[in-house]
C-alpha cells in the first residue's frame, strides 16, 4: 500500500510542477515530466521484482509448470507496456498511433495465448473422450 502512496505522490509532484512550469518554461516542464516518469517507473521496477519472486515461491510449491507461468507473466508484461505506450501516446495528441499501438498488444497477447488455448482444448478434448 505504501507503494502505491508514493507513485500516487511523485505523479502529483510531477504533474502540478509540470503544468506550473508549462506557462514560462516549457522544456523544463518536459524534463519535469520526464524525471518523475523516471522515478515512477524506478518504484514500479521493484515492486515488480518483489512480485516476481513470489511468483517463484508459488511455482516451487505448487509444481505449476514454468512454461505456463512465464506465459502468463509476459501477457501480463505486454498488457501493461502497451497501455504506458499507448498513454504516452495519447499524451503527445498521437490518438491514431496509441490505438494502433492497443491493437498490435492485443494481437500479441492473443499469439502468447495460443499455447494456453491449445491446451485447454486439448485438456478438454480429453475429458470428452473419456465421458
Amino acid at each position: 500500500m505504501t507503494e502505491i502512496m508514493k507513485i500516487i505522490g511523485v505523479a502529483f509532484v510531477t504533474a502540478i510542477a509540470s503544468i506550473l512550469l508549462k506557462t514560462t518554461k516549457p522544456e523544463l516542464s518536459f524534463a519535469v515530466t520526464v524525471t518523475g516518469v523516471i522515478v515512477i517507473l524506478l518504484f514500479v521496477a521493484d515492486a515488480l521484482q518483489n512480485t516476481l519472486s513470489v511468483f517463484a515461491t508459488i511455482t516451487k510449491v505448487t509444481g505449476v509448470e514454468n512454461g505456463l507461468l512465464k506465459i502468463l507473466l509476459k501477457i501480463v508484461g505486454v498488457g501493461y507496456i502497451t497501455e504506458f505506450g499507448a498513454g504516452i501516446l495519447n499524451d503527445f495528441g498521437s490518438n491514431a498511433v496509441a490505438d494502433k499501438v492497443v491493437l498490435g498488444g492485443k494481437i500479441t497477447i492473443l499469439m502468447l495465448s495460443l499455447p494456453i488455448i491449445e491446451g485447454l482444448l486439448t485438456m478438454i478434448s480429453g475429458f470428452l473422450q473419456l465421458v
